[in-house]
């Protein structure tokens, strides 16, 4: 259920960019940390919701090979590329473990190459 969970994550809050489903798919009690930057549930879902403002978008691609689950907990490597008008889109290659807690995301560990925080579409997260 866990890596069903974070797909349907992905694809109807990430690429649809919609910040209204932070709540369901994001525990209350969330903290993620991210190359060297952490944010708990408020301050990720206030920068998704400014960051899903602006005219990004987002593909995601998903290495089929990579996924663990446990209970309770799933890590796998994904690319996220983001794109805005008139730029030349960035693929990240994300590796991540994320733990569950009452079937919603209830902290996520991940690293990035490029890393997100260097990248221009990213600037105002």
């Amino acid at each position: 259920m866990s890596i069903a969970l974070l797909r349907e994550m992905f694809d109807q809050m990430v690429v649809a960019k919609n910040a209204e489903l932070v709540e369901r798919y994001y525990h209350p009690d969330f903290v993620m940390v991210s190359d060297g930057l952490s944010q708990n549930f408020i301050e990720f879902r206030v920068s998704h919701r400014e960051i899903y403002r602006t005219p990004i978008s987002y593909a995601i691609e998903y290495d089929e090979q990579a996924w663990v689950e446990a209970e309770n907990k799933v890590a796998g490597r994904v690319w996220i590329t983001t794109s805005r008008p008139g730029e030349r889109p960035t693929r990240i290659e994300v590796v991540l473990i994320a733990a569950f807690r009452d079937g919603r995301i209830h902290r996520i560990w991940e690293t990035t190459w490029p890393s997100w925080r260097n990248v221009a579409a990213l600037e105002g997260y």
